[in-house]
């Protein structure tokens, strides 16, 4: 089983939302956390990176996409989903792990099949050429539910997997740039703006705003666990909790962080940003983990080895 099978979201309900005033936690320190530095095949800056059923794969500018071999990291393709090297920035996976979705500039929407290597182009959802920087997919290879977000303000889904003349789309707020989107189950998810707002939606098709009231920072990354369990990251250093009823802020320091992910339990979180930052939650506490690289980090993801990619096509692994 995947860690993405495992992590895959549950449907609860949520209530209003309201901001709690949390305290500062213990200042964090660095740790002997065991991060090291991967030999890539690229200098492109990576943005996002996903597990998949035979291992981890990341996507990066100039439409790089590369995979986590017994080998070390190999580049399956380059130039993006038509070659014209179209950056990608945000990726996801079906909940089996058989097909590795991605988006990014101009319009790019791709699917990659880990099984026989084949890549499918599923650019311009309703001739858009917007600027994509994540998506979210839903249910099994070949079936799946797929949600875009981007620049533009609209999300842009598709429930018979992209297939053409099947898309459609929906401004959840008021046209703000969509920095991430994250779904936990097959029409239940959430999506940030660059407006400092949390959408909703159960339904895949309507959204209504959550939050943040007063956050005064930048949303960049969203793990949604459930309609009452959803983490927010973003600029200095600040992570928001949200538990269904009201949101909790956590000041990590100043870095700005542009991904965050959470197991199921909220037991264990890892986010990461500027300067090679990664703080771990752990037992209800967060750390600083040393890392051997100042590069800023874009993404992370876990796995039977954690994995954060970032600028100069770094990556590192714990």
């Amino acid at each position: 089983m995947t860690e993405r099978d495992t992590t895959r979201r549950r449907f609860l309900k949520a209530s209003a939302a309201t901001v709690a005033t949390a305290a500062l936690p213990a200042t964090a320190t660095a740790a002997e956390s065991g991060w090291t530095v991967a030999e890539t095949p690229t200098g492109n800056t990576l943005y996002d990176a996903e597990y998949a059923a035979d291992g981890a794969y990341a996507v990066g500018a100039g439409g790089v996409g590369l995979e986590r071999t017994s080998e070390g990291w190999k580049k399956i393709f380059d130039g993006g989903v038509t070659g014209n090297g179209n950056s990608l920035y945000g990726a996801d996976v079906t909940d089996d792990g058989e097909r590795v979705w991605f988006v990014g500039s101009s319009g790019a929407v791709g699917e990659y099949d880990v099984t026989t290597g084949t890549l499918y182009n599923h650019s311009k959802p309703v001739g858009s050429t917007n600027n994509f920087n994540d998506v979210s997919v839903t249910g099994q290879a070949g079936e799946a539910n797929v949600y875009v977000a981007g620049d533009s303000g609209k999300i842009f889904y598709s429930f018979e997997n992209g297939a053409s003349q099947t898309w459609d789309y929906v401004t959840p707020g008021s046209g703000a740039g969509l920095s991430a989107i994250d779904f936990h189950d097959a029409r239940s998810g959430h999506v940030v703006d660059t407006n400092q707002k949390v959408f909703q939606t159960t339904d895949g098709v309507s959204y209504t705003n959550i939050g943040i009231a007063n956050a005064n920072v930048n949303f960049y990354g969203v793990d949604s666990d459930a309609t009452d369990d959803v983490w927010v990251s973003g600029g200095g250093g600040m992570v928001f909790h949200w538990d269904g009823a009201n949101w909790t802020p956590t000041d990590l320091g100043d870095a700005g962080l542009r991904d965050i992910e959470v197991t199921d339990d909220d037991a264990e979180a890892l986010t990461v940003g500027g300067g090679g930052k990664v703080f771990d939650l752990s037992a209800g506490k967060w750390t600083q983990d040393a890392t051997p690289t100042g590069q800023n980090l874009k993404a992370v993801v876990r796995g039977d080895v954690n994995v954060a990619v970032g600028a100069g096509g770094t990556i590192v692994e714990n």
